[in-house]
């Protein structure tokens, strides 16, 4: 007899199961996506622990009749394509007709659905894919599912789930870009009970992004409308002003015919135009909708439909890159009013002040002053870049820089915990002569052995790191005086829940005050205030994104000093010439001072003998 059987259609459905249903959320995303291909106005949505004990989804669409209410639970039953041509164009949110077989199959599962022309509905229950009842019942228009007791019939399937509260956000997370995505659907999320969000139909996009994610994060989005005729395509949406962005990619949203979707192309393309508004390692916040030909588009890749695949890559990204370029260039724009329109020329800088060098020097008297054509001594000389060339300028010898006065400067904050921005300095004075900024981010140094540039924000990133990790035991807070409420999206707000007291033992106090909001109470006292909100909402998001190592305290404390060192070197603000002395003698004093905590150089040097041979051995 041969090898080879056909396996029954209950064991073949638990199979197709594990490609649909990963985790609850796909339960949740099956279910709510049908109700939406049926027209529903209003979808509610119930789950308990996690989505393990129960999923219902209760919506107002067409409904079923007796007869497709049991097709339904067939593979491969379906109303939403007839032959293999219609994949070329899809319409809907569903169409394999997998979907409700393969959670029936892993569940206690009921339907109940009536038309609206039927007096009556119909009921079925299944439980693990074998059919139990089949019978009429009064019940609204619509259809009302339930799913009970997922993956009971498999149970080493739920070894691999999360938590309950990771679980729930996944839930959370997805009905909310849903509901992002239907404005004129009224959505309720239910969690044991109690009201997540109720979102009745809103008129415009703008007002569903604030009810759903809160007014901090809708405030800064703009509003964007593009087409393209020879697409064709449509890219409207919300998006963030230049300036204003994420340390995660996390709120990137894109849709394409308003199905959230994952796709590398339209991700590299949003980053790609913020590039130029965004410093290094930002994102952008928006909520993009790519509308075009259904048969450009293949939804097809993948069983849970998570990522899709354009025909004309190259040319719509081009497209989406152009539209947001243009978007964002009329936002930067500065506004022109009547006094700047009266300002014939550009307002410059004058020359910042060079100290004197450290050095000696014997008496003499004072020599005649030296005629206007004669060139400068280059000892005395910096370069003044005002004009499109370099003028090089003498400037008046001043006495050397003093400490600036308490509060004069961000480099020499001190509070009650330890004084993070001023080093032990070396007892031998650092032999450099500060020159000035170079385009606001490197500091110039004329040395004994010839110009050292120094990266500001590097070098305040490699003393902090090394000031953070040797603090031994908890760090010094400092209490807000009003607390900042932090409003979460659900799996951030899911993931920190371990990490509190790491938090607190590192100077940072974060308070729950519901299930995605979180009060901030105190900060390290390295942190300056105006920086706390920023610096708070980087960390989480790296939280999320892949946690901290809890386990390993020791690089749990790296990972935290290595965001705590850039968030915080950010805020800083540029400095005068004794302050940029003062940066470089604490960088010397680190243990590493030649890179940062990411392994960036933070100096560079051109010795004499380099600078000759630049110019040619004169």
């Amino acid at each position: 007899m041969g090898q080879i059987r056909v396996l029954p259609d209950t064991v073949a459905n638990q199979i197709a199961a594990g490609e649909v249903v990963e985790r609850p959320i796909a339960v949740v995303k099956e279910l709510v996506e049908n109700s939406l291909d049926a027209g529903a106005t209003a979808v509610t949505v119930d789950f308990r622990d996690g989505g393990r004990s129960l999923i219902r989804v209760e919506d107002n669409g067409r409904g079923m009749d007796p007869d497709d209410a049991l097709l339904c639970l067939e593979r491969h039953g379906t109303s939403k394509i007839r032959a293999a041509a219609d994949l070329n164009e899809i319409l809907s949110f569903g169409f394999r007709g997998e979907a409700i077989p393969s959670i029936a199959s892993i569940s206690r599962f009921s339907l109940r659905t009536r038309t609206r022309e039927q007096e009556a509905g119909t009921e079925v229950l299944v439980d693990a894919g074998k059919l139990l009842a089949h019978r009429a019942c009064g019940t609204p228009p619509g259809t009302v599912i339930e799913v009970r007791d997922l993956f009971h019939p498999v149970p080493a399937r739920r070894k691999f789930l999360k938590s309950d509260n990771t679980e729930a956000a996944h839930i959370i997370h997805f009905v909310r870009l849903l509901a992002v995505a239907h404005p004129e659907v009224s959505f309720t999320l239910r969690e044991d009970g109690r009201v997540l969000f109720q979102s009745p139909a809103c008129p415009d996009l703008r007002d569903r992004v604030r009810e759903i994610f809160g007014r901090e994060l809708a405030a800064p989005l703009v509003s964007l409308q593009a087409h393209s005729a020879e697409l064709p395509a449509t890219l409207s949406g919300l998006l963030s002003k230049p300036g204003h962005g994420r340390s995660t990619r996390h709120d990137m949203v894109a849709y394409v015919n308003r199905r959230p979707v994952e796709n590398r192309t339209l991700l590299h393309a949003i980053t790609e135009a913020y590039h130029p508004h965004l410093p290094k390692g930002r994102y952008p916040v928006c909520f993009l909708f790519l509308e075009l030909d259904p048969g450009a588009v293949d939804v097809n890749v993948h069983p849970a439909k998570r990522e899709v695949r354009f025909r004309d890559e190259a040319r719509l990204r081009s497209f989406v890159i152009q539209a947001l370029i243009d978007r964002l260039g009329e936002l930067s724009v500065p506004e022109i009013t009547s006094s700047t329109k009266q300002t014939a020329a550009p307002v410059l800088r004058p020359p910042i002040p060079l100290p004197q060098p450290q050095v000696p020097a014997p008496a003499a008297p004072n020599p005649a002053p030296l005629p206007a054509s004669t060139p400068p001594a280059s000892t005395a000389s910096h370069f003044n870049v005002q004009r499109s060339t370099f003028d090089v300028q003498r400037s008046p010898p001043l006495p050397a820089a003093s400490p600036p006065a308490s509060g004069a400067s961000h480099l020499n904050v001190q509070r009650s915990g330890f004084d993070v921005q001023r080093s032990a300095t070396p007892s031998r004075q650092l032999p450099w002569r500060p020159l000035g900024l170079v385009h606001g981010s490197f500091a110039a140094f004329e040395t004994p052995d010839g110009l050292t540039l120094l990266h500001v924000r590097a070098a305040r990133e490699r003393i902090l790191y090394e000031q953070i990790r040797e603090t031994s035991g908890p760090v010094a807070s400092q209490a807000l005086l009003f607390p900042l409420p932090l409003e979460l999206d659900p799996l951030t707000a899911a993931a920190i829940g371990p990490h509190l007291e790491f938090f607190r033992s590192n100077g940072l106090v974060l308070e729950p005050f519901g299930r995605t909001v979180y009060r901030l109470e105190a900060v390290p006292a390295w942190l300056p205030e105006n920086a706390a909100e920023a610096f708070a909402r980087d960390l989480l998001d790296r939280v999320r994104e892949r946690g901290l190592p809890l386990s390993d305290p020791t690089r749990a404390l790296d990972e935290f000093a290595r965001l705590a060192a850039a968030r915080a070197a950010r805020s800083e603000t540029a400095a005068t010439h004794g302050d940029l002395l003062r940066l470089a003698h604490q960088l010397m004093a680190c243990r590493h001072p030649h890179t940062d905590p990411g392994g960036r150089a933070t100096l560079q040097e051109l010795t004499k003998a380099d600078l000759d041979r630049r110019f040619g051995g004169r």
